[in-house]
């Protein structure tokens, strides 16, 4: 039924004093050994390509920290932080409400028609979103923020959105790209990481809206736990470096000659 005024005030008070009770022993715990625990991070499909840029230089410096990783959508990723499942989350910054968190930009989300060389555009160097509305598309499934930044870019074309296979998996989408049979649009970040061969390219897409921004999400409370504050600070100065491999792999992506993700 939900609940009353009254419920919801006090389910707002036990946060606090949940998140509060596992933040004094967190402190406790890293003066007697130093930072030690789990960290559980959340990310959308699209984004877990890159969550090594942040655990693996975190556990090189605090090697007493575990990690669980998870894939989850946008509002999975807001509503497991307000009832404290997981520690952050790696989702959209400005495209949909994010309520009462805190947020570390990283990169924006630049994508690119993955599609085999023999294909339809498949020998561009460049494509615009009115070329790509034309082609059949697998997609991810409307639920993921990703689907809708998609939608929207195509629809700002005049034309309406008809996959011809939706999945949750970005495992899947590229399963039948690599077929050589389907094309998909996909960030060039995440194309970075994939091992594309000779038959299947990215192949930038130009014009359209601005494109979103990605970053890290933590719940808006002082003082935050030390595992978070240490993964805040990580983020904020990975950031830029981030960023500029962004736009560097932006130029470089009819050939993916530049990898985003070669360095940790």
């Amino acid at each position: 039924m939900g609940f009353t005024p009254e419920g919801e005030r006090t389910l707002d008070w036990a946060r606090r004093i949940v998140a509060d009770a596992r933040a004094m022993r967190q402190e406790i715990r890293a003066l007697k050994q130093g930072l030690a625990g789990t960290i559980r991070l959340a990310a959308i499909p699209t984004a877990l390509a890159m969550v090594a840029r942040l655990t693996t230089p975190y556990r090189e410096r605090h090697p007493a920290v575990t990690f669980t990783v998870l894939s989850a959508t946008s509002i999975t990723i807001l509503a497991q932080l307000e009832n404290l499942e997981i520690d952050a989350g790696i989702t959209y910054l400005d495209n949909e409400p994010l309520g009462r968190v805190r947020t570390v930009p990283l990169y924006r989300e630049n994508y690119c028609l993955i599609t085999a060389s023999s294909a339809a555009l498949g020998d561009r160097e460049r494509v615009t979103w009115e070329e790509v509305a034309e082609i059949p598309l697998c997609l991810l499934t409307p639920d993921m923020q990703n689907r809708r930044i998609i939608d929207r870019m195509l629809r700002s074309t005049g034309r309406d959105v008809h996959p011809t296979l939706e999945s949750n998996s970005m495992v899947v989408l590229w399963s039948h790209v690599r077929t050589g049979r389907w094309a998909s649009v996909m960030p060039l970040q995440l194309a970075a990481t994939l091992e594309l061969g000779d038959a299947v390219r990215a192949i930038p897409i130009v014009g359209g809206p601005p494109s979103p921004t990605v970053g890290l999400v933590v719940r808006h409370r002082e003082p935050m736990t030390p595992l978070t504050a240490a993964l805040v600070t990580l983020a904020e100065s990975i950031a830029p470096q981030l960023a500029a491999e962004g736009r560097s792999g932006e130029e470089a992506a009819p050939g993916l000659a530049a990898p985003l993700f070669d360095k940790v």
